[in-house]
């Protein structure tokens, strides 16, 4: 059983929910760039993105020091280029993207609609100053 509205068991535990459409980003001459969709729910450990390049649009080359990101290709083409060169992204390639790791996205003719999925980051704390902790 799926839950569209956030609901939870008697427990109080999360139900599954069904949260996006991806055949619904599939015409991508309709699309802007950008974000399309992103996890935005309570209580998760994951983020994921579902984004859109349109043609000739490319993420510039970045390294993400401390999440490994998995990358699936919805709609269209594109490619990756990495340290060891450049990968064709057709519809359906998942990817790794190792943390630590250097790449630059570039949508094909017809744009890019892919999905990304990572752990989530942990969210900005202010914490006491430690009184030991002598600064100059």
């Amino acid at each position: 059983m799926t839950s569209e509205d956030g609901d939870t068991r008697d427990d109080g535990a999360p139900l599954p929910r069904i949260l996006y459409d991806t055949s619904a980003s599939a015409a991508p001459e309709d699309l802007s760039a950008g974000a399309l969709w992103r996890l935005a729910e309570s209580g998760r450990q994951l983020d994921a993105n579902v984004v859109h390049l349109p043609a000739g649009h490319r993420v510039d080359t970045h390294r993400e020091p401390d999440l490994d990101v998995l990358l699936l290709v919805l709609s269209g083409t594109g490619t990756l280029t990495a340290d060891d060169g450049t990968h064709p992204l057709p519809t359906g390639m998942l990817t790794w993207l190792p943390h630590g790791s250097a790449r630059s996205l570039a949508a094909g003719p017809d744009g890019m609609t892919y999905l990304t999925v990572h752990r989530r980051r942990p969210g900005m704390r202010i914490q006491r100053r430690d009184p030991s902790v002598h600064r100059i």
